[in-house]
């Protein structure tokens, strides 16, 4: 680290003196703030950064580091920096749980393996994809953004037997093989990247008789959890401190739900993350695993902080309503996909493959729904598409929260949760 900056002076001397939980906590805002004191090659600058990400280069910025941004869909881009043992070790996390996925498996060849996510050069879907090709499985790479029609051609022409991709993606893809128009075999599906919820793992089911094995991960750290054989989600603890901890900061016990987790990755030098806060709703489990694994459980993911929505309430104020009852609402109702955005206005809604008698009903569950947590009947403006709408990470996410508009003038970031 830098012994002239005073910012990791006065952080080392915290460190010396407290436990860990003790030290403050680093949120997004203050990392990219911050970042030119952070990082620990003086060469690093942030603006030189961002230009690389633009512009291309290199395979290395500097000869030495990868450099990957998160979309910013919680308001605020984040830019991260691997050198190369960093980033070894980044992709040696991914591939444990493709290892779970399949424990002693007597296959001498790796199974023809298709991959589906973002293709912008700075996402951490694309270069893990191109850090695993050749290497770990034969893969075709496929754009999330690309047309459903496209996809669901190439995968019949490359016929995968594992596939990996946004659960907003598998759900169409597995309705295309209930309807015949994809006809592939999956031994192994993976998801990662968005809330993956009962429905699409009933879907997957029915396509190909299989269950999914769910990751959840971050660009800062991915992956922070995996499902093993039992289906449960353990933390990879090895690399990282993970603190499920509440508004306060505070450790909150298994089995309450936390407002935060805050992480301190182990092994990353060239830009530290201690007490990094990701505000993703987890809940820890009480219960061990059948599977021995020494590390914790979790119990469940409730999307992000800032997918809670807020509407005005019956008896005055406002009443603040969780993703998951909006899950509710669409839960058996018949269409391909679904979003929430929400508007000053009220509610947009967005339906693929529903028709008129369908909407209806999406009306009805969403206004009882909502009145059910106290809110006022909200307007609602009812769009169907043909497909949603996609980020620049090529993600669909099922709830759009309302976001302040940046002092640039441009449209906020919309919310895309973590698988």
């Amino acid at each position: 680290m830098r012994a002239h900056s005073p910012f990791y002076r006065d952080f080392h001397r915290g460190l010396e003196q407290h436990p860990l939980s003790a030290l403050p906590i680093l949120t997004k805002s203050q990392l990219m703030e911050r970042f030119d004191d952070v990082v620990t090659d003086r060469r690093i600058r942030l603006a030189k950064a961002e230009a690389y990400l633009r512009n291309g280069g290199p395979a290395r910025y500097l000869d030495r580091y990868v450099v990957l941004a998160t979309s910013g869909s919680t308001g605020r881009r984040g830019v991260f920096l691997f050198n190369d043992r960093e980033w070894i070790r980044a992709i040696a996390a991914i591939t444990r749980p493709i290892a779970w996925a399949t424990p002693g498996s007597p296959r001498r060849r790796p199974p023809r393996a298709a991959l589906i996510a973002a293709s912008a050069p700075w996402h951490y879907s694309a270069r893990v994809g191109q850090a695993l090709a050749n290497r770990v499985a034969p893969a075709l790479r496929l754009d999330a953004g690309a047309p459903l029609a496209e996809l669901v051609d190439r995968l019949n022409e490359w016929r995968p037997e594992a596939l990996a991709t946004y659960p907003s993606v598998l759900r169409q893809l597995a309705a295309e093989q209930n309807a015949g128009r994809l006809a592939i075999r999956l031994r192994n599906v993976a998801t990662s990247a968005e809330m993956l919820t009962a429905e699409v793992r009933s879907l997957v089911r029915q396509a190909w008789s299989i269950e999914i094995q769910d990751t959840y991960g971050a660009t800062e750290y991915a992956p922070i959890a995996s499902e093993c054989g039992h289906g449960r989600k353990h933390l990879f603890e090895n690399g990282a401190i993970v603190e499920v901890v509440d508004d306060r900061g505070q450790a909150v016990p298994a089995g309450e739900q936390g407002a935060r987790i805050l992480l301190t990755v182990l092994g990353r030098f060239t830009q530290p993350l201690i007490r990094y806060e990701l505000s993703d709703l987890v809940r820890v489990s009480q219960e061990p695993c059948p599977c021995g694994r020494p590390y914790r459980v979790i119990e469940a993911i409730d999307g992000r902080e800032e997918d809670i929505l807020s509407f005005p309430a019956r008896g005055g104020g406002t009443v603040a309503v969780h993703p998951n009852h909006f899950h509710d609402a669409f839960e058996g109702v018949a269409v391909a996909a679904w979003q929430v955005e929400q508007l000053d206005s009220g509610l947009a809604v967005r339906l693929a493959g529903a028709d008129a008698v369908v909407t209806a009903r999406v009306a009805d569950s969403l206004q009882r729904v909502l009145a059910a947590q106290g809110a006022l009947p909200v307007a609602l403006a009812i769009e169907r598409v043909a497909e949603m709408p996609r980020g620049a990470s090529g993600k669909a996410p099922l709830i759009v929260a309302r976001r302040a508009r940046p002092a640039d003038g441009t449209s906020g970031a919309p919310a895309a949760p973590r698988g």
